[in-house]
């Protein structure tokens, strides 16, 4: 409708737009009322935690296997080891399936004399390395150039696992540095601390590890460890006191199959209320070599896991079996991989 008749002669509107507006408001009343779009979180969410389930079904954590890397950062190729423990780099090997990585930390105080005889090959800051006894010993055999940093090979762990969100990873410190080092270096580990599995903020104690699929679906899929107690602030819990472990080694001729205790206070068999720690298995000699861990690692450690080593834990499985050279087997058909598939299958 339009009224001509205005003191300026000019159309006056106010009734169409009266119109108009009563239309609207009467369409937006009939509307049906509808929820509004669920975010992109939730979705993924629902999606993850049926993918979670269908990966690994209702087991807790101390129900599962995990292949686990004895001294993974020793490999030809992160670095230029002389002697090492496994033949692939940390991503490799996790590209390959393990999922537990054993590594020792130490502190590096910059040397500028390591520097100018090096011819500057080894000018590397002071910080929390990677090496196998002192960072200045012996090249190739304590310490290998290029330095492995603990921080960058945690950022290949960080950035594994958001490259595989269903996959979960277990990190073993033979820590040889304070506290304050460690917490500093894993600061700079970007995506890290919302990865960190913290047991105090589950409840562990009181209940129980969680099941493995919750653990994925709430993306705490970081356990790590150190021989060291006084980290628990950093979500670094002490081994001693949340695992139990055997003996590690298998002796020079590779024969000690007995699974002893590693801690004479802490037994294998260990019973707690409502509580039960997880169970680290070591499978390797002395002195690694390609050739005795290919002996060891098929058919001999199937054996001395149902021979001797669940008997010793009270008829528990490994949770975590660590070996040298992982990919090696004694062509007996079974090899780490397999054998802790073949735990995992077990009831």
């Amino acid at each position: 409708m339009i009224d001509m008749d205005t003191p300026s002669g000019r159309p006056r509107r106010a009734g169409l737009t009266g119109l108009l507006c009563l239309l609207l408001l009467t369409l937006l009343g009939a509307a049906p009322a509808t929820q509004a779009a669920p975010g992109p979180a939730g979705p993924r969410t629902g999606a993850g935690a049926a993918a979670a389930a269908a990966r690994w079904g209702d087991r807790r954590l101390d129900e599962a296997t995990f292949l686990t890397a004895h001294n993974a950062f020793t490999n030809y190729e992160d670095s230029r080891w002389t002697s090492v423990n496994q033949s692939e780099s940390v991503r490799a090997q996790l590209d390959n399936g393990v999922r537990g990585l054993s590594l020792d930390t130490h502190w590096y105080e910059r040397s500028t004399w390591l520097c100018v005889i090096s011819f500057g090959s080894d000018c590397y800051p002071s910080d929390v390395y990677l090496c196998h006894g002192g960072c200045k010993t012996f090249a190739g055999a304590t310490y290998a150039l290029p330095r492995q940093s603990f921080h960058g090979t945690m950022q290949t762990v960080v950035d594994f696992l958001a490259a595989h969100p269903q996959e979960v990873v277990t990190v073993f410190l033979e820590d040889y540095v304070g506290a304050e080092q460690l917490g500093s270096s894993l600061s700079r580990v970007r995506g890290l601390s919302e990865l960190l599995f913290r047991p105090d903020e589950w409840g562990v104690r009181q209940h129980g590890w969680p099941k493995v699929a919750d653990l994925v679906t709430a993306g705490k899929r970081l356990l790590v460890f150190s021989d060291r107690s006084d980290r628990e602030h950093l979500g670094v819990m002490h081994d001693r006191s949340w695992t139990v472990s055997n003996y590690w080694s298998l002796g020079d001729l590779g024969n000690d199959l007995a699974c002893v205790t590693r801690w004479p206070d802490v037994p294998l068999d260990r019973r707690e209320p409502g509580f039960r720690r997880l169970f680290t298995m070591s499978h390797h000699r002395n002195v690694p070599t390609v050739l005795t861990a290919a002996l060891d690692n098929g058919a001999k450690l199937r054996g001395r896991i149902a021979e001797h080593c669940r008997p010793a834990a009270g008829g528990r499985n490994p949770n975590y079996v660590s070996v040298d050279f992982h990919r090696l087997s004694d062509g007996s058909g079974h090899n780490p991989a397999s054998i802790v598939a073949e735990l995992n299958a077990r009831p």
